[in-house]
C-alpha cells in the first residue's frame, strides 16, 4: 500500500477511535447496534429507513413515534423525511435518536418494520453534486495507456509516452487547488469530473444501453457521502466532513463522438451522462460503522464472472485527499457524493473488449456497504 501523509494518518486514526468509542457505548450505555441508511418505497409511500442486519428495514417516522410513546421522558424529535436533511442533522439530534431506534428494533415485529425483499430500493440520497475520480487506481490508468499504445502500434501511429516521471513532464503544484510537495512521488495531481445527478437510479434498477451506442463499460466504485458544508478543507480535517459511504456504478460510454471538437479528446458529457448511468446505493453506511474505508474490498461481476477485484488501499489519492481537493474548487454540501474511481478490469484497458449488452447482469459489491444488481437492457 502507498504510504499515507501525516494528515491522512490522522484521519484514519480519527475514524478508528470514533468507531471504537461507538462500539463500546457512551457514558455507560449499551453498545451501539450497527445500522445502514436508505430510501425505500412500500405500499406506495417513500420513506427513509434504518437497515438492520442487511435484511430488516425500520421506517424511522413511525418507529420514532412508537419510541417516544414508550419513553415519555425522551426528547421529542421530528425526524426528517428526506435523506439530505437527515444527514445535515445527524451530528446534532438525529444520530443519537437513530442509534436508540436501532437498538430498540433489533427483534421487533412491528408494522413499521419491513423485510428488505418487501420494499423497493430507491437511491439512498439525491446528491446535488456528484464528482467522480478519474484514473485514481494506478493499474487502471496503466491499462488504459498500454491499450492506447497497442492500438496506435496497430495503426502505425506514434505510441503515447509511457507513464511515470520519465515519460511525462514534471508534475507541479496547481496553485489554489492542490499543493504538490516535492516529497510526493505520485506522478499526477488528483482528477475529478462531474456526473449529472439526473442520471441517478437505484441499486436494483435496469441500466439502459442507448440507441446506437455499443461500447458500454463497467466501473464499480467506492463512494463518499458528504456530511456537512465543505470549502477549502485541509486533508487532516477532511474526515470530519464525511457522513458515510456508499456505491456508485459508474457506467461509461466509450464510443466517443468521432470528430475533432476540443482536439478529439474524451467527451465526458457523452461518456458519463446517459440516463441510468449512475446507479447509487443500495445503502449509506455512516462512517462509524465502516472504520477502515481505505482497506475495503470491492468487486464487479458480469453474468457471474469476476471482472474487477480490488481494495480501496490501491487508490492513488485517498478519500481525504480527494475531498480536500474537491473543496478547494467548489463548496460541497450534505448529501453530495465523491465516487473514488475504478480499479483495473474495465474494457477500455483491453485489446479485445467485451462490452456490456442487453441480457447481461452486472453485480457491483462493496464489502460492508452492499450490493447492486443490474439487468442490462436496450433503450426502447
Amino acid at each position: 500500500m502507498r504510504a499515507l501523509s501525516i494528515g491522512s494518518v490522522c484521519a484514519v486514526m480519527f475514524g478508528v477511535v470514533a468507531s471504537i468509542a461507538m462500539s463500546a457505548g457512551v457514558a455507560g450505555t449499551a453498545p451501539v447496534t450497527p445500522f445502514k441508511l436508505g430510501t425505500f418505497e412500500a405500499n406506495g409511500r417513500e420513506f427513509v429507513g434504518l437497515v438492520l442486519q442487511d435484511k430488516r428495514i425500520v421506517d424511522i417516522g413511525p418507529a420514532n413515534a412508537a419510541y417516544e410513546k414508550r419513553n415519555s421522558k425522551a426528547p421529542r424529535i421530528r425526524l426528517p423525511a428526506e435523506m439530505k436533511a437527515l444527514i445535515a442533522r445527524y451530528e446534532s439530534d438525529v444520530g443519537p435518536r437513530l442509534r436508540e431506534l436501532a437498538a430498540a428494533n433489533v427483534d421487533t415485529q412491528a408494522a413499521y418494520v419491513h423485510a428488505l425483499a418487501g420494499v423497493k430500493i430507491l437511491p439512498p440520497v439525491r446528491p446535488a453534486v456528484i464528482l467522480n475520480a478519474g484514473a485514481n487506481y494506478p493499474e487502471h490508468a496503466q491499462g488504459i495507456i498500454e491499450q492506447a499504445q497497442r492500438a496506435a502500434a496497430a495503426q502505425g501511429a506514434a505510441a503515447p509516452g509511457a507513464p511515470g516521471p520519465a515519460g511525462r513532464p514534471p508534475v507541479g503544484t496547481a496553485p489554489g487547488i492542490w499543493e504538490h510537495p516535492s516529497t510526493d512521488s505520485r506522478p499526477d495531481n488528483p482528477y475529478l469530473f462531474l456526473k449529472s445527478p439526473s442520471v441517478v437510479v437505484g441499486a436494483d434498477d435496469d441500466v439502459v444501453v442507448p440507441k446506437g451506442r455499443e461500447e458500454i463499460d463497467w466501473e464499480c466504485e467506492f463512494a463518499v457521502v458528504l456530511g456537512r458544508p465543505a470549502k477549502n478543507v485541509p486533508v487532516a480535517e477532511a474526515g470530519n466532513y464525511i457522513f458515510g459511504y456508499s456505491i456508485e456504478f459508474d457506467v461509461s460510454d466509450r464510443g466517443g463522438r468521432n470528430d475533432r471538437k476540443m482536439g478529439g479528446g474524451p467527451d465526458w458529457f457523452v461518456q458519463k451522462n446517459h440516463d441510468t448511468f449512475a446507479p447509487i446505493g443500495p445503502f449509506i453506511v455512516p462512517k462509524e460503522f465502516l472504520p477502515e474505508p481505505m482497506n475495503t474490498h470491492h468487486y464487479f461481476t458480469l453474468n457471474g464472472e469476476v471482472k474487477q477485484d480490488a481494495n480501496t488501499s490501491r487508490m492513488e489519492y485517498n478519500i481525504w485527499e480527494m475531498l480536500s481537493y474537491a473543496s478547494n474548487v467548489m463548496t460541497l454540501n450534505p448529501g453530495d457524493m465523491l465516487s473514488m474511481g475504478t480499479p483495473p478490469g474495465t474494457n477500455i484497458e483491453k485489446n479485445n473488449p467485451r462490452w456490456m449488452r442487453a441480457g447481461d447482469v452486472g453485480v457491483c459489491v462493496v464489502e460492508g456497504v452492499g450490493e447492486q444488481h443490474h439487468h442490462i437492457v436496450d433503450q426502447k
